[in-house]
């Protein structure tokens, strides 16, 4: 049913596209929808909710009546779209243009805007003006925004639809629901703020999404207007940082290394009565220092102040009543076929066949399989959108009239297009992954051979480029605001750069916070990325003899050895996939994640995963060391807890227990 929906969506437009004096409702009812049993008024409402979804794809229909008559007659009335209509105007880009674009539309790493920006990549590719852009050797930076609260808070932006959802607010803790109107989204000093109208207390307000305590529910029956002018990069600019406080601290000895470092000893006061150590350490947020200080269990507890220590405790609390519900029934079953509405199958469809047609118009000959990959999909998938496209044409139905594509040798080719040979303007989603992702780089190191004069001024002129082939759809990038990219290490950034690009091999002295060790290595470079603001770097580490992570922000020190590398980074493997790198001796983890935690399935990169009832996921996560799980139950506060292994999951009862116990709790 969704495919007949889709082939007949595809031929009404293409029936409008391809007549010069417009064809009436008579003629299409026979040519394009073959009905001649239905009842007129029946007729009359598929037409117009036709015409509708056309018309939300951006399509303009002109509607021509006969001279002299000022209102519709179904009778005489004529439908049409003008060829330019909906069209991506023609963007030519320049060699440096196109590196700087691509590296941004690849920051993206989630589905939200990660698929839109790939999305719009296709469309300038189909365009013919974009070839195949070589992205520099080993470097990456990719923006991971914050769960499924960001993509449901997008979504609700791009529709101009209020949201409800759950909040703890950092002046009393108290959790209270809120019903925002999203004005923006933008990251702030590590974190991720939603800008908006709260409609219960009348005015402008920030909620920072790491507060958010439920799902975010779009009020789907109402609308908003978006405020004039509105940029959220300047409302995020004028938010002020939350003022530094101290932490007093218990400190088991010789343990948290990390901390300690952070910190400074409180001369003239006692130690603790255990033989701990009294540390002092300044923060800025409760909840997020709370998060960190959680992790350490029975290894640190807070003296003051109250607030830090409430924040603990809580967080700790809410992870042992976790522990203690029942557990579910551990077990991936084939998942059923997910229940789609046909209008939802349809316009996913159409969508694609739109993309799909002018793309293969400027790439004839590229194997199927590689086609697929291109927009995502599965090869079955593919086959079933190119048998919809030779089955669909013009209302005379002659050879010539109908798509010409051939794929039968497993290369795709296309020799008639019936006009759908360029792409359709950006959505609004697309315009907002690219124009924020090219405002995002204006501080990263120039790359690809670029000088940094070169950089800039690519991107000034791309931007402005995009910006009008956007046109209307661009403006909702004044509505997203990404952290910057720049790596702080600007040292180390330069040293591991030119180690990759040279093939040399680099020594390193690491501090481990898992472990609580500082170490020192030999490691072959092979790509350096960022996870938003923090910069990492993948090696081959010749003291473990497999692929590591190094996070740039706990190296110590770094140089050349003077030995090349074993295997030097190419191209071909300059972007990683994931910010973990699976070896044979990982720990393979059962997960039983809560609502709120389901995003962590993605960000450790969940190899399985299966919907609960009460909206969770059981994930199965692979670990590249089991030692500190019982730090990453407790850190995220209830929201995880280990069902198998069963030892892992006593340790980390163990762990949150003791944690426990030093506040009498």
């Amino acid at each position: 049913m969704s495919a007949s929906r889709t082939e007949r969506l595809l031929n009404l437009l293409l029936a409008l596209l391809n007549t010069k004096y417009g064809l009436s409702r008579a003629v299409l009812r026979e040519k394009v929808y073959h009905d001649d049993g239905g009842s007129d008024a029946a007729f009359g409402r598929m037409f117009e909710r036709d015409k509708t979804e056309l018309r939300s794809f951006g399509f303009e229909i002109e509607t021509i009546t006969e001279p002299g008559l000022t209102a519709e007659d179904p009778a005489t009335t004529r439908y049409r779209i003008g060829k330019e209509s909906n069209r991506l105007p023609d963007v030519h880009l320049t060699l440096a243009e196109g590196t700087v674009l691509v590296l941004a539309a690849t920051l993206w790493e989630r589905a939200a805007l990660g698929g839109a920006a790939a999305s719009a990549l296709r469309k300038l590719q189909a365009s013919g003006d974009l070839g195949e852009v070589q992205l520099p050797a080993g470097v990456q930076p990719r923006i991971k925004p914050a769960g499924q609260a960001f993509e449901a808070l997008v979504t609700a932006l791009n529709a101009r639809q209020p949201v409800s959802f759950g909040y703890r607010a950092a002046s009393t803790g108290q959790e209270e629901r809120r019903l925002v109107e999203p004005w923006g989204l933008g990251s702030r000093f590590g974190q991720w703020y939603l800008v908006g109208f709260d409609r219960v207390r009348g005015a402008k307000r920030f909620f920072r999404l790491s507060r958010m305590t439920s799902a975010v529910q779009p009020e789907t029956k109402d609308s908003y207007e978006l405020p004039a002018g509105f940029d959220a990069r300047k409302e995020l600019d004028g938010l002020a940082e939350l003022p530094l406080q101290d932490a007093v601290l218990e400190v088991a000895p010789d343990r948290l290394l990390g901390l300690r470092r952070r910190s400074a000893g409180l001369p003239g006061r006692p130690p603790a009565d255990d033989g701990r150590e009294l540390l002092t350490v300044p923060f800025r947020d409760s909840e997020l220092f709370a998060e960190e200080l959680a992790s350490y269990g029975p290894h640190v507890k807070v003296r003051e102040p109250a607030e830090l220590r409430a924040a603990v405790v809580r967080r700790l609390e809410a992870a042992e009543a976790a522990l203690s519900r029942p557990a579910p029934p551990a077990g991936f079953p084939e998942p059923a076929a997910p229940g789609r509405t046909r209008k939802r199958t349809s316009e996913d469809q159409l969508s694609r066949m739109l993309e799909l047609v002018p793309f293969l118009v400027h790439n004839q000959g590229l194997p199927i399989q590689d086609v697929a990959d291109r927009f995502g999909i599965s090869r079955k998938e593919l086959i079933a959108d190119l048998q919809i496209l030779i089955c669909s044409g013009l209302p005379e139905g002659y050879p010539d009239d109908l798509f010409d594509i051939d794929w039968e040798d497993e290369h795709v080719y296309i020799h008639e297009h019936l006009e759908l040979n360029r792409p359709v303007r950006f959505s609004p989603e697309e315009a907002s992954a690219l124009l924020t992702g090219l405002a995002t780089l204006g501080n990263l190191p120039a790359q690809a051979g670029l000088s940094g004069d070169e950089q800039a001024s690519a991107l000034e002129s791309v931007t402005v480029k995009l910006a009008g082939a956007a046109g209307e759809a661009g403006r909702t990038a004044a509505s997203l605001a990404a952290p910057p990219v720049q790596p702080a290490e600007a040292g180390f950034f330069e040293t591991v750069t030119a180690a990759i690009k040279d093939g040399r091999q680099l020594a390193l002295r690491y501090f481990s916070p898992q472990r609580d060790t500082v170490s020192e290595r030999d490691v072959d470079p092979l790509r350096l990325y960022s996870q938003d603001d923090t910069w990492y770097f993948e090696a081959y580490c010749h003291s473990k003899s497999a692929v590591r992570n190094f996070r740039l922000d706990r190296v110590e020190e770094l140089a050349p050895n003077g030995r090349p590398v074993s295997t030097p980074a190419s191209a071909d493997t300059s972007v990683p996939l994931k910010l973990y790198t699976p070896s044979d001796d990982d720990v393979v983890v059962l997960l039983q994640l809560s609502g709120q935690g389901a995003h962590l399935a993605d960000d450790y990169y969940a190899e399985r995963t299966a919907g609960l009832p009460d909206g969770g996921l059981l994930a199965e996560v692979r670990f590249g060391s089991a030692d500190w799980l019982p730090m990453f139950i407790a850190q995220h506060g209830g929201a995880a807890r280990i069902l198998e292994p069963a030892g892992l999951a006593e340790a980390s009862a163990a762990w949150i227990r003791a944690a426990l116990e030093q506040y009498g709790a």
